[in-house]
C-alpha cells in the first residue's frame, strides 16, 4: 500500500508524471525470473502474464532524476486505442514501517490474505507495492504473491519512512540513505523468494520532491504514483470507497489502494463491488507494467 500510515496515511494528491522511453538496465533492481502465468483460465476482463519479458520502464529525467508515472497517456496512437478499450490498473500498498515489529507481535495485522484470495478468485491482475519490512514479517505471503503470475511486486521502500519532510508524520529517510533503503527492500524480496519483481517504486505516503528524485536516481527505478485515490486508508464504509473509485476511474487510470487489514479494513469488501461494476462498464484490468506499455 502506499500506505500512508496513520500520521502518514492517505495518499497525497496527483503528483506530476514524466513521459518516456525505456530506461537502461537497473542497478539497484536485481531482476528475477518472472513467475509463470496463473494456470486458471482467464475470464472476461482479466489478464495474466504471458511469456516472460522485460518490464517497461521510463527514461531518467534531467540530471538522472527518477522518472514518475501516474497514469497511461491518452494521446494519439496505440495509447489512444488502448484507452478506448478501457484499461485500468489496481495497485495495493503492503505497508509496514521498520519500527512496527512490536505491534505485529502484539497481534496487529499488516497483511490482508483475504484481499489477495479475492483478487485471485476474481482473476484481477494487480501490482502490489510492498515494503521490505512487510516481506520480512510475512515471507510466506510475500512469496505466494511474488510467484503467482496474476501479480507483480514493486518496491515501496524498506522502512516506509518518508522521502520528504512533513509527510503525514512519517519518520524521514536521509537523502544519502534513500537508494540503500530501496536496495534493502529488493534484497528482502529476494530473501523471501519473490520472483515476479518489477523495477517500480512508490514513495511512502506518495510524498516526493525534486531532491528525492535526484537522490533516488542511482536506484534506476521508475516511480509510480496514481490518478485515483481510493480513500480506503482507515475507511470503515466499503460502499463509500467503492463509489470513490468508480467515480474516479477513467480509461488508463491507476488506482491506489492498500493491503493492510489494520489500516484498511474494508478494502476487500470494496473490491467485491468495484471489480464487477468496472467489468460491467467494459474495463479490463491490467498490471502497472502493462499500463506503462501504452
Amino acid at each position: 500500500m502506499t500506505a500512508l500510515t496513520v500520521a502518514g496515511v492517505l495518499l497525497g494528491g496527483a503528483l506530476a508524471g514524466c513521459g518516456g522511453a525505456t530506461a537502461p538496465a537497473p542497478t539497484a533492481f536485481a531482476p528475477t525470473s518472472p513467475a509463470p502465468a496463473s494456470p486458471s483460465a482467464p475470464t472476461p476482463g482479466a489478464t495474466t502474464s504471458a511469456a516472460p519479458k522485460k518490464p517497461p520502464t521510463m527514461a531518467p529525467g534531467p540530471a538522472g532524476r527518477t522518472p514518475v508515472f501516474e497514469r497511461r497517456p491518452t494521446g494519439g496512437g496505440a495509447a489512444a486505442k488502448d484507452a478506448a478499450e478501457k484499461v485500468v490498473a489496481l495497485t495495493f500498498d503492503a505497508d509496514m514501517t521498520a519500527d512496527q515489529g512490536p505491534r505485529a507481535k502484539a497481534g496487529e495485522r499488516f497483511d490482508n490474505p483475504e484481499l489477495i484470495a479475492l483478487l485471485r478468485r476474481l482473476k484481477v491482475p494487480s501490482t502490489v507495492f510492498m515494503t521490505g519490512r512487510w516481506a520480512e514479517e510475512y515471507p510466506a505471503q510475500a512469496k505466494g504473491i511474488g510467484t503467482d503470475g496474476l501479480f507483480e511486486v514493486a518496491n515501496h521502500s524498506y522502512s516506509h519512512y518518508a522521502f520528504t519532510a512533513d509527510c503525514y508524520g512519517l519518520p524521514v529517510v536521509t537523502k544519502d540513505a534513500m537508494t540503500r533503503d530501496v536496495e534493502r527492500a529488493f534484497s528482502a524480496f529476494r530473501q523471501a523468494g519473490v520472483r515476479n519483481v518489477v523495477p517500480y517504486f512508490r514513495f511512502p505516503g506518495g510524498c516526493y520532491d525534486d531532491a528525492a528524485l535526484r537522490a533516488l536516481g542511482p536506484a534506476n527505478v521508475t516511480a509510480v504514483q496514481w490518478d485515483v485515490v481510493s480513500g480506503d486508508a482507515f475507511a470503515t464504509d466499503a460502499g463509500a470507497v467503492a463509489e470513490q473509485v468508480l467515480d474516479g476511474v477513467r480509461p488508463g487510470s491507476l488506482v491506489v489502494m492498500h493491503c493492510t487489514r489494520s489500516a484498511a479494513p474494508v478494502t476487500a469488501e470494496a473490491i467485491g463491488r468495484i471489480v464487477p461494476e468496472l467489468r460491467k462498464r467494459g474495463y479490463r484490468f491490467v498490471k502497472v507494467s502493462e499500463l506503462m506499455e501504452g
